[in-house]
């Protein structure tokens, strides 16, 4: 009589002396059934007896271990009524279900005390920290408003993208970027920012952050070091650059932006500003300044612009990017950090004709180029007219956010001043007496209310004050924040 021919799916697990390795000399005397049903129950739940796999007939693994074939009747009624495995007639006890694994205790770190966040001069891991740091009411600045992130949109111009795209679009491609997203930027550039420039000239980045960076390579590749920076002027765009290797020196700002006089005292070969919208003052670069660092640039200086929040604009019109005046000695970059989401981490960088291609070489050399998916969606987005929409959005829900933390200012702050109002995400206070910022953030830190003291973004002296962000916060809370804020001022 023929043999039948073996089963290649069969998963049986046949009985052996190194069966999941176990000692029935380690079983609990009186315990072997309990014993035998606890091993068997790690096995499955770790994947060393996977599901669908047969169990040893009751008789062989009994042999086997030298026990009453009672003791493995016993194992597997256990394991049955659990539901881990279920008697199949002929083909023996077979494994159904894996044990739900414990859950783990999430491990929470102890968040420092705020007297350790708010320091006068924090180090680079402190924007980390104060994010995963808890609050009641965040007015941190620098953060959209994320619960308006356009999801019905993007989900549109994904599947647009998906039902269109070509496999060879799924390969390496150009580390400038997707065509499509740097067609879509160059026309949103001439359109919105009065930047004349063509498609093959845009540079797809992953955020301002990586723009520095590539920025600062090319720089010390010709021999730069040193780029001045606004005072006040962002910390993070300082720890960047400084991590990058150049220097920072400062060059004051006043109530018209840069004093490029100032700049070109001091001999400096490059300085980063951000002119549509001063961080952290919300300063515009006045039009007689900006003639003024034209003359500078073409006497040799480079001039490096941040436009990061240029197309939030309330009480003021739109106000032309330096790049439109001086493409030959401006390195400009934006992104959609502040429009959309910071965890998109994409952006873009203009570079100067004679730098474009070292630009280029850095990005090769950075990543081969940003991840091609969401560049596609983005450029769906932003030629569908949904980016605009949400623009339009955003801006009416901002205005009426700055309106509440304004009020609320003059409510419960009052003798302080509010800059920087006309644009942008933030406000910042400045006020006449009190405590030091550092120590009033961090009381209202200790209260439940998280922002920004504005000496962390001077390098000189400068009057005491907070960055408040509203763009991502409710009415009633920034108005309960403020009043915080106020308390503490006040010392109650």
């Amino acid at each position: 009589m023929p043999r039948a021919k073996p089963d290649p799916t069969d998963r049986s697990i046949t009985a052996g002396s190194d069966f999941l390795h176990l000692d029935v000399g380690a079983a609990p005397a009186g315990g072997r059934a309990d014993w035998l049903a606890g091993r068997l129950r790690a096995a499955i739940a770790d994947g060393r007896v996977p599901l669908g796999a047969r169990l040893p007939a009751s008789r062989v693994l009994a042999d086997e271990l030298g026990v009453s074939r009672g003791v493995v009747v016993e194992a597997y009624q256990r394991l049955t009524e659990e539901g881990h495995v279920a008697g199949r007639g002929r083909a023996g006890t077979v494994v159904v279900a894996a044990p739900a694994a414990a859950p783990l205790a999430p491990v929470t770190p102890t968040p420092p005390p705020p007297e350790a966040l708010f320091v006068p001069s924090p180090g680079v891991e402190i924007f980390d920290a104060l994010r995963t740091a808890p609050a009641r009411i965040d007015l941190s600045p620098g953060v959209p408003d994320l619960a308006a992130f356009p999801r019905a949109a993007w989900l549109r111009s994904e599947r647009v993208v998906l039902r269109h795209l070509d496999a060879a679009a799924l390969g390496y491609g150009d580390p400038r970027g997707a065509p499509a997203l740097r067609l879509a930027v160059a026309q949103r550039l001439a359109r919105t920012r009065g930047i004349r420039v063509e498609a093959d000239e845009v540079v797809v980045v992953a955020g301002v952050s990586q723009a520095l960076g590539l920025l600062a390579q090319v720089l010390h590749d010709e021999g730069v070091h040193t780029v001045a920076v606004e005072d006040p002027g962002s910390l993070g765009v300082r720890q960047h650059l400084r991590n990058w290797r150049l220097d920072t020196p400062p060059v004051p700002v006043d109530g018209h932006g840069l004093r490029v006089d100032a700049l070109a005292a001091a001999g400096h070969p490059a300085v980063l500003l951000t002119p549509a919208h001063q961080f952290p003052t919300g300063v515009v670069l006045h039009g007689d300044r900006r003639r003024r660092l034209r003359d500078w640039a073409s006497d040799g200086g480079l001039v490096l612009e941040d436009d990061y929040d240029a197309e939030h604009r309330y009480d003021r019109p739109p106000v032309p990017a330096l790049r439109a005046a001086l493409p030959e000695r401006v390195w400009y970059t934006g992104s959609v950090s502040k429009l959309l989401a910071p965890a998109l981490r994409v952006g873009w960088v203009l570079a100067p004709p004679r730098q474009r291609d070292a630009l280029v070489a850095a990005k090769r050399m950075a990543d081969l180029g940003n991840a091609v998916l969401p560049q596609l969606v983005l450029a769906e987005l932003m030629c569908s007219g949904d980016l605009d929409r949400h623009l339009r959005l955003l801006r009416r829900r901002h205005v009426r956010r700055r309106d509440a933390m304004i009020r609320a200012v003059a409510r419960h702050l009052p003798g302080a001043t509010v800059h920087g109002a006309a644009a942008g995400l933030h406000l910042t206070v400045t006020y006449p007496a009190g405590p030091p910022d550092v120590v009033l953030a961090a009381e209202a830190l200790r209260r439940g209310v998280k922002t920004q003291p504005l000496s962390w973004h001077a390098q000189r002296p400068y009057p005491a004050g907070l960055v408040l962000g509203y763009a991502a916060i409710a009415p009633g809370e920034i108005e309960e924040g403020v009043a915080v804020l106020g308390a503490v001022l006040r010392g109650r």
